[in-house]
């Protein structure tokens, strides 16, 4: 039967296209077929007769095999596409799946083992290539997706930042439209007076850092001014300097001046408006009448100047600036914290570095430079040619105590120039001169601005504000001068 078996083999491996071996029982190789010397470029003396483990002079001794052939086919019938990868010395690397059929006689007995060959080295490059390939595409894919939604991220944060500067730059466009007007009046500091030149010193030392400024001098003394020459010698110059009068607005608003306000946040807010302190972002925030600030609102002023930050009226979101603060008041904090008017950790906080700005009786010698400077910028805006200040005029300006300091003496100087016909200067009303007294205690000084604001209010029968009123001649804001008669103590009579 066996060789009936082989005669049969040896018609079918003709006609097969793959290599195939038969082999005995004792794993020899009685036959191979053409494809198979083809393939692994073998002779049939190399080959039949031998152990398949001595083919090719020992080529085919692979443990694989061995493990197929020995172990495993003799628990089985078959086995197909068993896995094997061998280097052959004369065709190279293969990757081989074999297929093993044991063959029966009559009596159930295995007498030969039939041993299919199918190289799938191309296949397996191709498909290990096609993997490698979907890995690196994939691997492309997935970095170019994850470089995308960094990008988008990216673009978005820009995006949210080009709208938070579109609303900052909107709020400071919408700040300096009220400031414009401000900025034909707005003057530097005159005057070459040794106490004088001595704030200037000052300024010129603190300007560059960041450290809160606090400025101190009566009314009309020109606060502001040495708030705008700070801001305009710091790094933060080429941002505009941005201010609030907390003397001007009612408590009840100075809140959302300063720190803003969300729509809904209170009855009238129909808008989201930031404040003071988010227009000021990276520039200079000057709060003058800080004295007048209210009770309840310093502990949230104090945060803003320790931590840079707050939260809009009507929102919980916590808002992170960086201002620089400028602070300005006619009033003596460290009285106001003794009467429990102002508190002492805000006190502190804004004392860092104090200038004063002397009053103008304490600067006599810069008078003349002053009158000079507001006749000029007063005839401009009116249209007039004054040439000429009368010796006498400018004795008694200089001889005069100006309690309402710089800003009394421009709105004396309008006047003047109104109630001047021709090219020399004629001051309206008599300027009575009061003895100088260096050593006015702050008590006498009060009391003579209290003399002073109701002489000026009995001569305007009580008028406040508006057109010829008490605030308009003595160069205060209406607010400013209301507070200062609450401090004073000075009250309309009942029957005036």
């Amino acid at each position: 039967m066996l060789q009936e078996f082989i005669q049969i083999c040896e018609n079918i491996l003709g006609s097969v296209r793959e290599p195939l071996l038969v082999l005995n029982a004792e794993l020899e190789v009685v036959q191979a077929n053409k494809p198979f010397y083809v393939a692994f470029d073998l002779q049939a003396n190399e080959t039949e007769g031998l152990s398949i483990y001595q083919i090719g002079n020992g080529t085919w001794n692979i443990p694989e095999l061995k493990v197929l052939l020995e172990k495993i086919l003799p628990k089985n019938s078959f086995m197909n596409d068993f896995a094997v990868e061998h280097d052959f010395p004369k065709v190279g690397r293969k990757q081989l799946h074999l297929n093993a059929r044991r063959i029966y006689d009559e009596s159930r007995q295995a007498h030969l083992i039939l041993l299919a060959i199918e190289d799938v080295t191309l296949r397996e490059n191709l498909s290990r290539n096609l993997e490698d390939l979907v890995k690196a595409r994939t691997f492309e894919v997935t970095e170019a997706k994850e470089h995308a939604e960094q990008e988008r991220m990216v673009a978005e944060a820009a995006l949210t930042e080009i709208r938070n500067l579109r609303k900052q730059l909107e709020a400071e466009r919408a700040y300096l439209q009220d400031e414009i007007r401000l900025d034909n009046n707005h003057e530097s500091i005159i005057g070459h007076s040794d106490v004088l030149n001595s704030v200037l010193v000052k300024v010129q030392q603190i300007a560059k850092g960041d450290t809160t400024v606090l400025v101190l001098g009566e009314t009309g003394t020109g606060k502001e001014l040495v708030a705008r020459a700070v801001h305009a010698m710091s790094l933060r110059k080429d941002r505009p300097l941005v201010k609030m009068n907390c003397a001007a607005l009612p408590s009840n608003l100075i809140e959302s001046e300063l720190f803003g306000h969300e729509k809904g946040a209170f009855t009238g807010a129909d808008c989201k408006r930031l404040g003071r302190f988010e227009i000021a972002h990276r520039s200079t925030l000057f709060l003058d009448e800080i004295g007048e600030l209210p009770l309840e609102l310093q502990p949230k002023l104090l945060r803003v100047i320790q931590e840079g930050e707050f939260e809009r009226l009507g929102s919980s979101q916590t808002l992170k600036v960086d201002v620089r603060l400028i602070a300005a008041t006619n009033r003596d904090l460290a009285q106001e914290v003794s009467n429990e008017r102002f508190r002492s950790d805000l006190w502190y906080r804004l004392n860092v570095f104090p200038i004063t700005m002397p009053p103008l009786r304490d600067r006599a010698e810069d008078i003349p430079e002053l009158v000079e400077f507001y006749v000029k910028k007063i005839c401009k805006r009116m249209g007039k040619n004054i040439e000429v200040i009368p010796t006498h005029v400018m004795e008694s300006l200089q001889n005069y105590q100006w309690p309402g300091n710089v800003r009394e003496l421009e709105n004396v100087l309008e006047r003047g120039v109104i109630n001047s016909s021709g090219p020399k200067l004629r001051l309206m009303d008599e300027i009575k001169s009061l003895p100088k007294s260096p050593t006015l205690t702050y008590q006498k000084m009060e009391s003579v601005e209290r003399d002073h604001i109701l002489k000026v209010l009995q001569q305007t029968h009580w008028q406040v504000s508006g057109v010829n009123g008490a605030s308009e001649i003595l160069g205060l804001h209406r607010s400013t001068l209301r507070a200062r008669m609450r401090k004073l103590g000075i009250q309309k009579p009942r029957f005036s």
